[in-house]
């Protein structure tokens, strides 16, 4: 059942159009993340949800209530907490006042926001930092203090603006897996904006990508990256391969692309009703489903023969950078191959791993 749905939804700013009629639903108690790069309407969309931006079209109903079409619901009606990329907490409140403070706007008793306050402080491992102002904190401290703000509310659906930007590498990895964790336990309808494909990847259930204000694939994490809809979905997404070239010829799903090297592909077919021939495509193939073989493997499609060209280590794998004719491939491998730059090498590309895209 759908708790949020986005209705045609269009907003621009002057000459800009920042989101293009999308209509999106949000499950109960799923985490559903908007993701794409700077400039592609996620945190404008972000913002008419949450009240703070008016669409100049279309709708945003929580829980069934609609938000603009019968006269505006104002942000503190609409039973949401947000957290922004820039944590605003008040640094001259302590982090128990800066928690507090919606609780004291609803007149709340002392005791009863004393008890709701140091319960949602504990859940967010705060518990006992609640006399300390946000300066004497850390990054990843102050953000819980930010999150503990937006749950101490109890509301119905949970906002978070690129909460974990801000923060250094090891912490953000960690503050994500905190996050989705918090959020299941509370089973909080959730959306949450972001531009890492990685962060995405760990804390949704499912992921909306928006280029240019519009969406342009929803799926679960896996489906996005397996089965990407266009190439920019498959280049935004993790790390991936394209070999231009043109479609030589149809097999039920199946097809053969004949590459700019002048050998021929075969792959997975986008569309089987909208393919043809000669039509130009690009073959997409992500680095660790290439097989790489010091001497060729039987006769089958899709080995070719390359020279690596840069090796780069990476601890726990290898990039290789295989020239292969003139068009580089790069390859994910085990981190223990022994083969040098220089060296010639067979790469299998596996036709079920390899998908032709328009």
């Amino acid at each position: 059942m759908a708790f949020i749905k986005i209705e045609n939804l269009f907003k621009k700013f002057g000459t800009m159009v920042a989101v293009n009629h999308i209509d999106l639903e949000v499950i109960q108690g799923e985490i559903l993340t908007l993701l794409g790069p700077s400039g592609c309407g996620k945190t404008t969309t972000l913002r008419c949800i949450a009240g703070l931006e008016r669409p100049d079209e279309g709708d945003v109903l929580i829980d069934g209530k609609p938000m603009f079409s019968k006269g505006f619901v104002p942000p503190s009606q609409r039973e949401i907490g947000m957290v922004f990329q820039n944590y605003a907490v008040w640094p001259h409140l302590r982090v128990f006042d800066n928690v507090a403070y919606g609780l004291k706007l609803q007149r709340l008793p002392k005791e009863e926001i004393k008890r709701r306050v140091n319960e949602v402080l504990e859940s967010v491992g705060l518990s006992g930092l609640g006399k300390r102002y946000p300066g004497q904190l850390s990054g990843g401290q102050q953000q819980r203090v930010a999150l503990a703000r937006a749950l101490v509310r109890n509301p119905k659906v949970l906002l978070l603006d690129e909460p974990l930007s801000n923060l250094d590498a090891k912490l953000r990895e960690r503050m994500r897996f905190e996050i989705k964790s918090l959020v299941r336990r509370m089973n909080m309808t959730s959306v949450y904006v972001t531009h890492d494909q990685a962060e995405a990847m760990v804390i949704s259930d499912r992921i909306a990508v928006m280029e240019s204000g519009n969406i342009v694939q929803v799926g679960a994490p896996e489906e996005i990256y397996k089965k990407p809809a266009n190439r920019f979905v498959a280049d935004f997404i993790g790390t991936t391969n394209f070999i231009p070239g043109e479609i030589a010829e149809i097999r039920e799903n199946q097809i053969y692309v004949t590459t700019e090297f002048g050998q021929k592909i075969l792959c997975k077919v986008f569309d089987s009703a909208t393919a043809v021939p000669d039509q130009k495509v690009h073959v997409s193939i992500r680095p660790e489903d290439i097989e790489v073989y010091a001497e060729p493997s039987g006769s089958r499609d899709n080995v070719f023969k390359g020279t690596i060209m840069h090796r780069a280590y990476l601890g726990n794998f290898l990039n290789f950078f295989v020239n292969v004719d003139h068009t580089m491939i790069r390859v994910q491998v085990p981190y223990h191959l022994r083969q040098k730059e220089g060296e010639e090498l067979y790469l299998y590309l596996n036709p079920e791993k390899c998908i032709a895209l328009p």
